[in-house]
C-alpha cells in the first residue's frame, strides 16, 4: 500500500509516475570543490594523512570516504620510499637439505637435546 500512496503523491506533484532514480540514493559528501582543494593540498604537501587532509579541507565524514574519493581521483595518500629497497644477498647459498640424517648427527648418543643429562646407557 505504501508504494500506491507514494506514487499517488508523485502523480499529484509531477503529473508522471515514471521512476525518479536519478534523484534516488545517497548524496556524496565530498563534492568537486573539495576534490579541488584535496588535489591542491597533496600537490603542496604530498604527505599529508587521511586525518590531517580531512582537518585541512574541513570535511565531516570517514576517513575510508575520503580513501576512495582519493582513488576516484587517481591519487594516492600513501607514503613512499624516498630510496630504493635495499639488496641484500641470500645469506644461504642454496637450500638446505632435509632429512633424518642430518638431525641424529646433532645429538650426542645417551643425551637428549633438553638441558638434562640423558638416560645412561645399561
Amino acid at each position: 500500500m505504501g508504494m500506491v500512496k507514494k506514487l499517488l503523491q508523485q502523480r499529484r506533484a509531477t503529473g508522471d509516475i515514471a521512476p525518479r532514480h536519478h534523484r534516488s540514493g545517497r548524496k556524496p559528501r565530498i563534492v568537486a570543490a573539495h576534490q579541488r582543494q584535496m588535489r591542491a593540498l597533496l600537490g603542496r604537501k604530498p604527505d599529508l594523512t587521511l586525518a590531517e587532509l580531512r582537518a585541512a579541507v574541513a570535511l565531516e565524514c570517514s576517513l575510508p570516504a575520503i580513501h576512495y574519493a582519493l582513488v576516484k581521483m587517481g591519487l594516492s595518500y600513501k607514503k613512499r620510499r624516498c630510496a630504493p629497497a635495499s639488496r641484500t644477498a641470500p645469506t644461504l647459498p642454496g637450500r638446505a637439505k632435509s632429512g633424518v640424517g642430518d638431525r641424529a648427527a646433532s645429538t650426542r648418543r645417551g643425551s637428549s637435546s633438553s638441558t638434562r643429562a640423558g638416560r645412561k646407557p645399561t
